[in-house]
């Protein structure tokens, strides 16, 4: 019988941990390792926001090698890309890189990589971020820290150097990622000056664990100097969070919370509305799923992202505290074996429409997704 993890770890958005789990071999020789990974997603959103109604199929395609360098290092790199499904041949910008890098493992000493990874908060995000579809909105990838990100050095180590089973910690430094000089280059809600954060984990037995991380920023010139968007109080980006999870007899629970400052962005800043940092936010996940020997897996799921003094926007209204998310999430996914599963994934959208929500282009109706998933 497939373990409730692995069960919700083929359901897991980003196939980053998950995708060795089901990988082809296809190169093992001499010490060299190349495995081909994927997923193929046909999808469907059933919801009166036109603009998010419809097709949203997709396809993932990743690749992992590693090489034996010596008894004690190791080299490996990683490579996952995304290609949508549902524009036409003559459209353009189907196709993007989710993760891209390269590094060494030390044997017990850990790992070292650089290259396009996730962020160190995501380590304690990774235990609510489990629906088929609707998981982990609090957290946006290029959104320093959080999630996916451009420039990131990451130093592993499991078990704490071999000493004490199940203590893992990461650190982190990313890289400046802003316009160059030039605004429009890269758009101000997804820059990001230097970065660092840490974050650990701990395995403590009869299927509990608990993870926390924290990262601080500087924001860039760009940010700093805006004057039409809604972009914080002072000069850096910090947030804390802290998770905790069960995962055993088929039951998993988690929970997440995440304090955040000038980090959780909002709105478009190519729109006339309201859009940028919210001074203070706090982030809140939750996730409860039962793994069904038959392979059905009922879930329920709550995320909440409440942002604080939001301040005066570009359209003159100032919008005080306001929810950027708020749903609770229930479905199911069946998985027919490991390589194929279906699922329906109901948000139930808690946010009323107002004018900050039409302003910040947030939307307040219910979504259903309907899907069926190959991977290998």
């Amino acid at each position: 019988m497939i373990t409730h993890k692995k069960k919700l770890s083929l359901v897991v958005a980003g196939l980053i941990f998950a995708g060795t789990t089901h990988a082809a071999e296809v190169y093992n020789k001499d010490g060299n390792k190349l495995d081909l990974y994927g997923m193929v997603v046909g999808e469907n959103y059933i919801s009166n926001d036109q603009s998010q109604n419809g097709d949203q199929s997709y396809m993932r395609f990743g690749l992992k090698g590693e090489t034996q360098i010596s008894d004690s290092l190791t080299g490996y790199g990683q490579w996952q890309s995304q290609w949508n499904l549902n524009t036409a041949e003559n459209e353009s910008g189907g196709m993007f890189t989710r993760i891209g890098y390269a590094g060494l493992k030390f044997g017990h000493y850990g790992t070292f990589d650089y290259g396009r990874n996730s962020g160190v908060m995501y380590d304690a995000l990774s235990y609510t971020d489990m629906q088929p579809e609707f998981d982990g909105l609090t957290y946006n990838s290029d959104q320093f820290l959080f999630h996916r990100g451009n420039g990131m050095a990451t130093y592993r180590n499991t078990d704490f150097f071999g000493l004490v089973d199940g203590l893992d910690f990461a650190l982190q430094y990313q890289g400046k990622n802003d316009g160059g000089g030039e605004p429009g280059v890269r758009d101000v809600l997804r820059q990001n000056g230097d970065s660092y954060g840490m974050s650990a984990s701990y395995d403590l037995g009869a299927g509990f664990s608990l993870a926390g991380a924290m990262m601080s920023a500087d924001r860039t010139n760009e940010q700093n100097s805006l004057t039409s968007g809604i972009m914080g109080h002072g000069s850096k980006a910090e947030a804390y969070t802290a998770a905790v999870k069960y995962d055993a007899n088929n039951l998993y629970l988690a929970l997440m919370y995440t304090k955040a400052y000038n980090a959780s962005r909002f709105g478009s800043s190519s729109s006339d509305g309201a859009y940028g940092y919210a001074n203070q936010s706090d982030l809140f996940e939750a996730y409860a799923g039962y793994t069904f020997d038959f392979g059905l897996v009922p879930f329920i799921g709550y995320n909440q992202t409440r942002a604080t003094d939001l301040g005066t926007a570009a359209d003159g209204r100032t919008y005080g505290s306001q929810d950027l998310v708020k749903f609770v999430d229930i479905g199911t996914n069946y998985n027919f074996n490991k390589n194929m599963y279906a699922y329906v994934d109901y948000k139930i959208n808690l946010i009323d429409s107002s004018e900050f929500t039409e302003s910040a282009g947030i939307s307040t109706d219910d979504i259903v997704a309907l899907g069926i998933v190959y991977q290998f």
